[in-house]
């Protein structure tokens, strides 16, 4: 007679699924969208990402945790070894007082010597952009998605923008017959 019953020496698959499931629902969890660059989509064709950590001060930290920071005209340069974060705007948190930050100084951004040498020297090599993509907190830690880019022509983003109008209609055609 075969049982339904899993055999207790046999959990070892279903326990290591659901321990699985569990770890993708809390790295979820601990993840907190700051800000979105939505403008380099548009502007860049993006090639590689990677995850960045931000070397920040205390009031930089409390002004990103109330959302204020522009990365519109932010970008990533090396220079002596390291990467830095150029031209994103975190502006002063109001109760730092004497205490508060440059709003846009450079913040240097926190990689492995491999990665900088793997990552940013390609893309000072290959003539790409660094171009931070997001800004989220991780398990408390402020990260920066950097990616490198190669900039759009004019007539690449009209295309871009066709197939985006194209994929609309669509939608509104399907769901009109569903």
């Amino acid at each position: 007679m075969i049982s339904d019953k899993v055999h207790p020496r046999n959990t070892k698959g279903v326990a290591a699924t659901a321990r699985q499931k569990q770890k993708k629902s809390k790295d979820q969890d601990n993840e907190r969208l700051i800000t979105q660059n939505r403008r380099a989509h548009h502007n860049y064709t993006v090639l590689d990402t990677l995850e960045c950590g931000v070397m920040l001060v205390g009031s930089e930290v409390k002004s990103l945790r109330e959302g204020k920071i522009s990365l519109e005209e932010a970008y990533g340069r090396m220079r002596d070894g390291e990467v830095w974060l150029i031209g994103c705007d975190i502006p002063e948190y109001v109760q730092a007082n004497q205490f508060n930050h440059n709003p846009k100084r450079p913040r240097k951004l926190l990689l492995h010597r491999r990665e900088i040498h793997k990552f940013a020297s390609r893309a000072y090599e290959q003539g790409l952009t660094l171009v931070p993509l997001k800004m989220y907190f991780k398990e408390g830690r402020a990260k920066v998605l950097m990616g490198i880019c190669r900039g759009k022509q004019k007539h690449d983003k009209r295309e871009a923008i066709k197939k985006a109008e194209v994929q609309r209609d669509l939608r509104r055609v399907m769901a009109r017959r569903s």
